[in-house]
């Protein structure tokens, strides 16, 4: 069979990318590869769970537009088919009057993003919400939520199913060619005939571009998220999302406190460099995809910029009582005997060959390929947003003409 479009990578940007196709085009034949035996096998399934409202990302970005896209669509389409999902709110915290003038400048940038319900709110408002949480101010954010994502991805690969898609597991991508008027693609030992492609392979995108032709010049970085889980006893500290000024040199927003969709209340992450792309044990490694990259430039040009929080954050990862020293700036009862290890997750993070952080959503475009190349934190998010926004560039870049 030939395939209409095929998507790489069953994660919440591919199956929205398909299922958003699947309602544009509902007479094609969609088939979505996954190298995996699950659908969120990674990223989408090992984050923290969070559904960000917009607040911190640079007004007119692709990141602000579609993450308060994405978020209005993913509530509306989990209360239509019953994903666990929340809309609990959550505080970004000053913990020290040197704070303030940062936390107003993350507020005025949530009104500019036109975050609905944000307010800044002082200490006795703050501990009205998080009573055990140590601050002199905050902006509460209303809209922000909690969410199975893996859940949503299960829903979302039932609809695709339900018309003309496919979701073909154990199917790792190792070839793509042209062939005339068609895109050859090798994945778990058979050949696929697709008219278009469309690259949502998260952690290895790239590498799935280069099989395609595609020389890009970011290369994708794999840092890990290591977590703590509150045990029963301690969950009291925690009523809903507490999280601190994020570092606006770091592309990551700092240990916070997580509920969860389905239970329970995560504490982290941190963010280290991970010496394997899945690896997600603490000595994981891959010597071949270290090597490609330490070889790469601009990960030593971003090591020298960022080498000295690099190295708080790796004695985060191996001191549980450097962990809880961070924790206890934001919740001082947090104690070491209130945590236990949770599963770690893997970001991609983008690098540019000058070494700097690919901070917003990246997307190049081929002949009838379209290839998804930093889908950063909010793409949990955003993506039934960035669906959106990928089937606009079929639109434009693609000629296609669905069958009767």
């Amino acid at each position: 069979m030939k395939y209409d479009f095929t998507i790489v990578g069953a994660g919440i940007v591919g199956l929205s990318t398909a299922y958003k196709l699947s309602l544009k085009y509902p007479n094609a034949s969609i088939l979505v590869l996954e190298k995996e035996d699950r659908v969120a096998a990674h990223q989408t399934g090992k984050n923290s769970g969070v559904v960000h409202s917009g607040i911190y990302y640079k007004p007119g970005s692709y990141k602000a537009r579609n993450c308060v896209d994405g978020r209005l669509q993913l509530v509306d389409f989990c209360r239509k088919h019953d994903v666990a999902m929340e809309v609990c709110g959550k505080v970004i915290v000053a913990t020290d009057d040197s704070e303030i003038p940062k936390l107003k400048e993350i507020y005025e940038r949530g009104l500019k993003n036109e975050i609905e319900g944000i307010e800044l709110i002082d200490a006795k408002r703050l501990h009205e919400l998080e009573p055990h949480v140590n601050g002199v101010a905050a902006i509460h954010v209303p809209c922000s939520g909690i969410v199975d994502y893996a859940g949503m991805c299960r829903v979302l690969m039932q609809l695709l199913e339900e018309g003309n898609g496919k979701v073909q597991f154990n199917s790792e991508v190792s070839n793509i060619s042209n062939k005339g008027d068609e895109i050859v693609i090798v994945a778990g030992g058979e050949k696929i005939r697709s008219h278009f492609l469309i690259n949502c392979a998260g952690l290895y995108s790239d590498h799935v571009a280069k099989f395609a032709g595609v020389h890009s010049p970011v290369k994708i970085v794999p840092f890990k998220g290591e977590y703590y889980e509150l045990k029963p006893e301690a969950q009291y500290l925690v009523k809903d999302l507490i999280y601190p000024l994020p570092n606006p040199e770091f592309p990551f927003l700092g240990v916070h406190f997580t509920r969860m969709a389905l239970g329970g209340i995560e504490c982290g992450p941190n963010a280290v460099f991970a010496f394997k792309r899945e690896g997600y044990n603490k000595l994981s490694f891959n010597l071949k995809e270290t090597t490609e990259t330490f070889n790469f430039p601009g990960f030593w040009k971003m090591a020298r910029e960022h080498w000295r929080m690099g190295i708080d954050e790796y004695r985060r990862s191996f001191s549980k009582k450097a962990f809880v020293k961070g924790l206890q700036k934001l919740i001082p009862a947090i104690r070491e005997e209130h945590l236990e290890v949770s599963p770690s997750g893997i970001r991609a993070m983008a690098l540019q060959p000058n070494g700097e952080i690919l901070d917003d959503f990246y997307f190049e475009v081929v002949d009838r390929q379209i290839h998804v190349l930093n889908a950063p934190s909010p793409a949990a998010t955003a993506g039934l947003a960035i669906g959106d926004e990928i089937v606009s560039r079929v639109e434009k870049h693609f000629k296609f003409h669905q069958p009767a």
